[in-house]
């Protein structure tokens, strides 16, 4: 029998999309004022996560990376059945672009030592850019297993469905292992009334607290505040639109390379300069 694998699940405090909370006049979201949640695809990598601990036994860790509101999703995932979390914050984070986010991200996971899989939603309700989970793969240069709607363990290998264009792909891969789950995978159970009653006696008792989720900053998990927040963020926003509840205006762009693509991007935005990656 394997050892019990030790899982991370990435997960993410979002503004709540269905409130009108904390939108701005241009249409940005005003996070502070904002409602908030679990990112809603981070749901199905919890589900994941959680089943995979009791199907082949081990220990899930939740990871999430935002301001010290942040805590909330993790005290949702213990309530799920998660074993422990850890909250990255620190306002030298602000503004992290997904190349920003993924280093830091990866520099926890580091500091945390020995894991076996990594579960991560697809994308988020905030970003839609399905960049971080691939970028943390390739920094802590593992085999990635994208768009996964099955899972399974079998002799030590995983064992998953992926989608692709056009149909399904069935893939095996040695552990260690990162997994973006797909919204098509299993919905995430309720939460269990143990884990309930076990966070509301948690948020009495401050110290006891701390046992079950850690916050660091960038200093304890040692990564460089030159290549997190807006100094490490090579992405610029150029100007936002809002777009009128229904309807809206969609352009297409072909280009020959991706060079030529992100030229006509650029001239269309009336971009002069921008930095390369």
């Amino acid at each position: 029998m394997p050892a019990p694998y030790e899982i991370l699940v990435l997960v993410k405090q979002v503004p709540d999309q269905s409130s009108k909370a904390g939108i701005n006049a241009d249409g940005t979201i005003d996070r502070a004022k904002a409602k908030r949640m679990l990112n809603p695809f981070d749901r199905y990598a919890l589900q994941a996560a959680l089943f995979t601990k009791k199907q082949y036994g081990g220990n899930v860790t939740a990871v999430s990376m935002g301001p010290p509101a942040a805590l909330e999703v993790l005290l949702e995932a213990l309530e799920h059945g998660v074993d422990k979390g850890v909250l990255l914050s620190d306002r030298r984070l602000a503004a992290s672009d997904t190349l920003a986010t993924a280093y830091a991200l990866h520099k926890v996971i580091l500091w945390l030592g020995k894991f076996d899989l990594i579960f991560c939603g697809l994308q988020t309700t905030d970003g839609d850019t399905a960049q971080v989970g691939p970028q943390i793969a390739e920094r802590l240069n593992l085999p990635q297993v994208t768009y996964c709607e099955d899972f399974a363990i079998e002799n030590d290998k995983a064992k998953a469905r992926r989608i692709i264009e056009g149909g399904l792909q069935y893939v095996k891969s040695e552990l260690p292992l990162l997994v973006t789950v797909a919204n098509s995978y299993h919905q995430l159970e309720y939460k269990s009334f143990r884990g309930a009653w076990k966070v509301q006696w948690l948020q009495r008792k401050p110290d006891e607290l701390k046992k079950y989720i850690t916050t660091v900053d960038l200093d304890v998990v040692g990564a460089l505040p030159d290549r997190c927040g807006l100094k490490g963020s090579p992405t610029i926003v150029a100007h936002t639109d809002k777009v009128g509840e229904i309807g809206g205006n969609c352009k297409m762009y072909e280009g020959a390379s991706p060079k030529d693509l992100v030229d006509e991007l650029l001239k269309a935005a009336n971009v002069k300069e921008y930095v390369k990656a």
